[in-house]
């Protein structure tokens, strides 16, 4: 077991982003540099992302040539599926929104027929705005040689460039694609806990082709080689061992007594979770699968939402957030104790989540359990446009 694995263990290496933690200086570790062969300094923060998870931010410096570099890496495993982050970029205020960017991941422009492909850049951690920046200084960095050995590339290439500058000041809208097979980059949503109508989030299942780029072996771990820890950790996360039903479910639940905390509730990896009243969407896999209560599903909401979100302090900006924040946990708070009037939405295209009806068999009169046809951009999600069913009927 690594240094990082057990002081993860401890809960002592990983702290919520905090401007005003002093204490939380990095670790400073002596290493080459690969420009000289010096040595240089090497700087690691381990750090979690509010809304998203550990990452480990790197720094080296050389001071005798100069030379820098900086990478972010996720301090966890490559996800169960791949992600699409899609925004569409309105104003000047999105420049400021937080993005990690893994080195699986691709990031696109379509306006400008603009593409940074996987694997060619190092992860970051940055800002929209840093994002363009990142690219600018890329596409600047071979100029001098371009002019000199083919004028006219580089003089197409200063018109793009001048091209990504404009983006920032946003004059017109643009959208930003980051497709992560790794399922481990992320852009902000800023009106957390509330949906960001802007920003479109998918879930999708890799290819043959992205989990050989991912250096992902075939055979998945057995059931037999878990450790007692892996198994009490499964007792509540659970995925589904069937197969795909042919209708999605939307089951709604409108709660109008204390006791329907208790009812028990099962929730497919790729179940949504709203509560129309507060505004609040929970997109599928955010939770992943779990058998819990519907006290324990609200409960894991405002510890993923509050408790567990590094925006709780730090400049006015976080402040007004923070303060946005724990009013929506109060308000998760009144719903657990009976005093607000709402509905718990279940939606899962895979029809393969549960809400216990506390009449049965008769019919429960606060229960609503709707059966719909699948879209195609949710066929698209789950990966079963690409499934062949040909050939398999029976002879």
């Amino acid at each position: 077991m690594s240094v990082i694995e057990e002081e993860r263990i401890r809960g002592g290496v990983f702290k919520d982003i905090n401007a005003d933690d002093e204490d939380h200086q990095p670790t400073v570790i002596e290493s080459l540099c690969m420009n000289c062969y010096e040595n240089g300094s090497t700087r690691l923060l381990l750090t979690k992302i509010p809304f998203f998870k550990e990452i480990i931010i790197s720094s080296f410096t050389c001071p005798h040539c100069h030379w820098t570099n900086s990478e972010i890496q996720s301090a966890g495993r490559i996800q169960d599926q791949g992600v699409l982050y899609t925004l569409q970029v309105k104003t000047k205020e999105d420049m400021n929104r937080e993005v990690v960017k893994s080195d699986s991941a691709s990031t696109r422009i379509p306006q400008l027929d603009f593409e940074i492909p996987p694997f060619t850049q190092k992860g970051s951690l940055s800002t929209i705005e840093g994002l363009l920046d990142r690219a600018v200084a890329g596409l600047e960095q071979d100029q001098p040689t371009r002019k000199a050995t083919d004028p006219a590339v580089a003089e197409k290439i200063d018109e793009f460039i001048q091209r990504l500058k404009k983006l920032k000041e946003v004059e017109e809208e643009f959208t930003l694609i980051i497709d992560d097979p790794s399922g481990n980059s992320f852009i902000e949503n800023p009106f957390a806990p509330q949906k960001d109508t802007a920003l479109s989030v998918t879930y999708y299942t890799r290819t043959a082709e992205h989990n050989t780029a991912l250096g992902i072996g075939a055979e998945e771990k057995q059931d037999d080689e878990k450790t007692g820890d892996d198994l009490d950790t499964m007792r509540n996360e659970v995925k589904s061992g069937g197969a795909t039903e042919e209708l999605g479910t939307r089951i709604t639940l409108h709660l109008t007594d204390p006791s329907d905390m208790s009812r028990d509730l099962l929730k497919s990896e790729t179940c949504s979770v709203l509560i129309p009243e507060l505004e609040f969407e929970l997109g599928m896999a955010a939770l992943g699968g779990k058998f819990t209560t519907l006290e324990g599903l609200l409960k894991d909401i405002k510890d993923l939402i509050v408790s567990k979100n590094p925006f709780m302090c730090g400049d006015s900006s976080s402040a007004d957030r923070a303060e946005k924040l724990e009013a929506f946990g109060q308000k998760i708070d009144k719903i657990m104790a009976g005093e607000m009037d709402v509905h718990i939405i279940l939606d899962d295209p895979t029809g393969n989540s549960y809400l216990q009806n506390v009449y049965a068999p008769d019919p429960d009169p606060e229960l609503k359990i709707e059966k719909y046809t699948r879209t195609f951009e949710q066929n698209e999600d789950l990966g079963l446009n690409d499934m062949k069913t040909e050939g398999y009927a029976e002879k």
